[in-house]
């Protein structure tokens, strides 16, 4: 096992150079050296010979590689900033070179369908919180990794990258991941807390990306603030209900991972999610939103996921579930905005 004198000295892991992985790969190389995995060899080459990735400039420190065993050898601490769609693959390449001395800390906001062996999603029908894995159970699943971190919060990539003031949140039931996070990323423009409550802080990235892509659709039909007020507060008690039946609590979803993430991402253009919802205001389908996008917005996937767990259990979640009309069964955003305004909502907040 590596002593904390030589971790100090280590390089510190990045597994994904999308926009946030690059982001969080600059914060961390102004005080470590940074190995950067990917997966395609020119990105490799291009971080390497030209200190950049897609035409935008890196730290001259970070170095590229394509090899996983490499990576976990020089790296004590590794930060894995993939899409979910691909989480499970990554982290079974990295599997074998992993050990229990690692610490890994994930900034993925979605889920992983955890099923029956040849099961799919339309065999089962309804799935319950067994079949619901955050990536950090992903983790402990398929690896022997034990200290386990996620970063979550209002850290719109582009504004890291731009060097804006920011914070973030690492949550782990660990505290030494908590303060080796806060080592690493804190600097004088990038405030880091940090949270007991991982599966919380998790689900509160994951589900403000629904709030989110309902949101983009309010801007794109041209709807004021007040429409904007009441979607974000209903969203923000959706998202406390969703939370909690998945087994999170309540101080995190009104935290900074929770409603500090929903207010940015609920109004930025930046955000993918408020993007996919904006675009089909404005006309386009799905179809063409997702095929012209660069990077995946994990809300649509989130929308799919949570309307089948909420039929399984019973509950009733309407953003989420007229949501899911509109992405997948053409109904009109109007149509759906017309049916939450009339949904009979009798009181404010029932929860606290």
């Amino acid at each position: 096992m590596a002593s904390k004198k030589s971790s100090k000295e280590k390089s510190v892991g990045v597994v994904g150079m999308g926009s946030f992985g690059t982001a969080i790969a600059n914060i961390l190389s102004e005080k470590s050296k940074v190995i950067a995995y990917v997966r395609r060899a020119e990105v490799m080459d291009e971080i390497n010979q030209q200190h950049s990735v897609d035409g935008i400039s890196i730290h001259q420190d970070i170095v590229g590689t394509q090899d996983p065993e490499m990576l976990c050898k020089a790296c004590d601490t590794i930060f894995f900033m993939i899409p979910s769609s691909a989480f499970q693959e990554v982290i079974r390449l990295f599997s074998p070179y992993l050990y229990p001395y690692h610490l890994v800390i994930h900034g993925t906001k979605g889920l992983c369908l955890n099923l029956p062996k040849g099961k799919t999603l339309t065999d089962i029908g309804k799935i319950s919180r067994e079949n619901i894995l955050t990536m950090s159970e992903v983790i402990l699943k398929e690896t022997v990794v034990v200290r386990v971190g996620c970063l979550a919060g209002p850290n719109l990539a582009k504004e890291l990258y731009q060097g804006q003031p920011a914070a973030t949140v690492v949550a782990s039931k660990y505290n030494e991941v908590i303060l080796e996070g806060q080592r690493l990323l804190r600097t004088d423009k990038f405030q880091v807390y940090g949270n007991s409550d991982i599966v919380g802080v998790e689900l509160s990235g994951v589900l403000k990306n629904i709030i989110a892509i309902a949101a983009g659709a309010l801007a794109g039909l041209g709807l004021g603030e007040n429409a904007k007020g009441l979607l974000i507060s209903r969203g923000m008690v959706e998202l406390i209900y969703l939370g909690n039946a998945l087994g999170g609590s309540l101080k995190s979803f009104i935290g900074l991972a929770g409603i500090g993430d929903l207010v940015a991402t609920c109004n930025s253009t930046l955000s993918r999610n408020f993007t996919v919802g904006y675009r089909l205001a404005q006309g386009e389908t799905l179809e063409e939103i997702i095929n012209t996008m660069e990077e995946v917005a994990e809300g649509i996937n989130t929308v799919k996921l949570m309307k089948t767990f909420v039929e399984g259990k019973g509950m009733r979640a309407p953003i989420t579930e007229n949501l899911y009309k509109v992405l997948f069964e053409d109904l009109k955003i109007e149509e759906a905005l017309q049916y939450l305004m009339k949904y009979p909502f009798s009181v404010d907040v029932d929860f606290l």
